[in-house]
């Protein structure tokens, strides 16, 4: 019963975390309490994905005579969409299982808590208690939906991103409350399927993280596909009404009363810190998130936190890679790994969004760069210009570049468009190796591709456009 690593949540984060432990060595364990691969797995990242996919099929046989072809009229079965949303995910999670098989990584299923300092107590479905042993103990229980106080997710009026990905049936109408990454995706789907969807955000633009730039096309393409969007408002109150829901919006000119089937809560997420056992131990916490230092060690020596409950970006990549960090750095410690670990840099975490067109951003906005005191130069390159797009179909969006004019760094990139989150990752590398410009026009990009876009906007950023 006594393992050198226990790792408590077993997501991108978490069994990430164990597996890169059994490769340096420590005897693991990974504890969780409902499946295998956390939330990204089977309720987030993977499972929306083949959502969005469905949705994205279905909107190709709407234009199919764009492409020369001409098919009968689609419908969608929506039993059969979440059905196989739900195979996917079961899918991935049952990798995650021969991962934990094939790195010899017990697996203890049940609710686990710190009992002491060294110990973590587990309790299984049948509410019984067994005590580990640890040398470490890697904290990976990620975060759920957040509730505003008006707006409790009671699963049936008010749903969160749980709920939104099994309905047992297509609602006729919806509201979405937050424009971030969860809202604007579902947002996609469910009005790509016929579902009557309106936006309500707080601030004054949807995707409000994102370049100012990104925000505006995003808002004109959704309004095109028929999404209504209220920005600077907020969902004060929801009542039953009938079948349906009724939702009062303070907006900026008045309050008005929105009637939907549903309303789905997209207003973020809250870190999973509560019946941890932390304050048994009296481990810190600040705004919602336990404190750590650069290698993920709490304030208490041995006990570790990760993912989306310790401050920074709540990516499952973000979190993979903190585990991977945490367990080199108590492995370097240890004299078990002969590399001390380089530490994150938070200002250079791709972020995704796979609405459609989807969004891939990473690095400064422009606005971000100017008030940083950078003199910059800016690049934006649509894909309307791009052979490729125009062959692909999907002309819609741009890539925008920022430069610091003085020294030619990378300061950010940002991109709305078909597939770019698949693109994006030039700009991450070459930010690390801390390329300049020139550097970057000096690597021939395959063409044709939606990539060459890239070069192509800091050709624009330079005064050297040869397509644009």
């Amino acid at each position: 019963m006594a393992y050198d690593v226990i790792v408590i949540g077993s997501g991108p984060g978490g069994y990430v975390a164990a597996i890169r432990a059994s490769q340096l060595g420590f005897k693991t364990a990974v504890v969780e309490r409902e499946s295998l691969g956390g939330i990204c797995l089977n309720w987030g990242c993977i499972p929306t994905k083949a959502l969005l996919k469905t949705a994205q099929v279905f909107e190709y046989t709407q234009h199919s005579k764009d492409y020369g072809i001409t098919i009968g009229d689609a419908k969608v079965d929506f039993d059969a969409v979440i059905k196989r949303s739900r195979g996917v995910a079961d899918k991935m999670s049952r990798g995650v299982q021969f991962l934990m098989k094939k790195n010899k990584i017990d697996v203890i299923m049940g609710t686990g808590k710190l009992k002491s300092k060294g110990q973590v107590e587990v309790t299984d479905k049948d509410g019984k208690a067994t005590v580990y042993d640890a040398k470490h103990i890697i904290l990976a229980t990620g975060a759920r939906a957040r509730e505003l106080p008006n707006l409790k997710i009671d699963g049936k009026n008010v749903i969160g991103y749980r709920q939104a990905m099994v309905l047992p049936q297509q609602p006729k109408s919806m509201i979405v409350v937050g424009s971030g990454a969860i809202g604007v995706e579902f947002a996609y789907f469910y009005a790509t399927l016929g579902t009557k969807v309106t936006i309500v955000e707080f601030m004054p633009r949807i995707v409000p993280v994102e370049d100012e730039d990104i925000s505006k096309e995003l808002e004109k393409i959704y309004k095109k596909k028929g999404i209504e969007i209220m920005t600077n408002a907020s969902v004060e109150a929801v009542e039953a009404a009938g079948n349906g829901v009724k939702a009062k919006v303070k907006t900026q000119t008045g309050e008005v009363t929105l009637e939907a089937d549903v309303v789905l809560s997209a207003v973020g997420i809250a870190a999973n810190i509560e019946n941890l056992g932390l304050e048994t131990l009296g481990i810190k916490t600040d705004k919602g998130r336990v404190t750590v230092d650069k290698y993920y060690q709490t304030n208490v020596p041995g006990v570790y936190a990760i993912g989306d409950m310790v401050p920074g970006q709540a990516l499952a990549h973000v979190a993979s890679k903190e585990g991977i960090i945490c367990v080199e750095a108590i492995a370097y410690n240890e004299k078990k790994y002969a590399h001390k670990p380089e530490t994150i840099d938070y200002m250079n975490i791709p972020g995704c969004t796979y609405c459609a067109p989807e969004i891939a951003s990473v690095g400064y906005t422009e606005k971000a760069a100017k008030e940083a005191g950078y003199e910059v130069k800016v690049g934006k390159f649509p894909f309307s210009a791009s052979g490729k797009a125009s062959a692909a179909g999907a002309t819609e969006g741009f890539v925008k570049v920022i430069f610091d004019a003085k020294y030619g760094e990378w300061l950010g990139t940002h991109m709305i468009g078909a597939n770019v989150t698949e693109i994006i990752a030039e700009t991450v590398v070459a930010r690390k190796l801390e390329t300049t410009y020139q550097e970057v026009l000096d690597s021939i990009h395959p063409h044709p591709t939606m990539s060459e876009s890239v070069k192509d906007a800091i050709e624009v950023a330079y005064g050297e456009a040869i397509h644009l």
